[in-house]
């Protein structure tokens, strides 16, 4: 294995199990449009890449429509959807070895930065991260290309040869290899095997306890 010496993760399926509130606040935003969804396991498909992104392809909505109903997302996980939310096991045995380890540890959501340092407290493992960076509420950064750079300029990391990015879904591994560096694609989130090895990510890892015991254990 190459050496690293930053390490990016993604947050939803990848450090925490947010399905709960992310598919109640899709269904929220769906009812003012008129679509009632009955199985809110339907919704979970949905969970990880950008949500403009998401209400355009999967409901064909218009750009204006889209950003309407990320709104009215937001409404309902400010308050709520926030913390419907459960952190993997051994998320944080994993952060505390990587820091005993040296590495320096960052955060590259396509969730809204201010929620995203939200979440971090109220699970207490915002210690961890030297930065954590997420999407901006005005759509500044729409895509996790523009989210994972934004994290690097921010962090002076100016060579994506010593970084690795760390997800469940393709947009963290195309957001890898679009900044030049090394992914580890993880089967425990919401991305099949299938769509992320379409991907080519460098290493498919299937647990929390293989992260461990692949970037913690040399």
């Amino acid at each position: 294995m190459k050496s690293y010496k930053h390490i990016l993760f993604d947050l939803d399926g990848t450090l925490t199990d947010p399905a709960e509130g992310i598919t109640k606040c899709i269904a929220y935003a769906l009812e003012a449009k008129g679509i009632h969804t009955p199985d809110l396991n339907s919704l979970k498909p949905l969970i990880g890449p950008p949500l403009k992104d998401t209400f355009m392809h999967t409901y064909g909505f218009d750009e204006k429509e889209a950003l309407a109903c990320v709104d009215k997302y937001r409404e309902r996980f400010a308050t709520q959807g926030l913390y419907e939310n459960l952190l993997f096991d051994g998320i944080p045995k994993l952060l505390e070895g990587l820091k005993s380890k040296d590495y320096k540890v960052y955060l590259a959501t396509s969730k809204p930065e201010i929620f995203a340092h939200k979440i971090l407290q109220h699970f207490a493992i915002d210690s961890y991260f030297d930065f954590a960076g997420g999407s901006a509420l005005d759509d500044s950064r729409p895509t996790k290309t523009s989210v994972i750079q934004y994290v690097l300029n921010k962090a002076n990391l100016v060579d994506p040869q010593h970084c690795i990015m760390i997800g469940d879904r393709k947009h963290d591994l195309i957001g890898a290899r679009e900044t030049g560096m090394d992914a580890i694609a993880v089967l425990y989130g919401y991305g099949s095997e299938e769509e992320l090895m379409k991907e080519k990510p460098t290493y498919l890892l299937h647990s929390v306890d293989d992260l461990i015991q692949f970037l913690t254990h040399k």
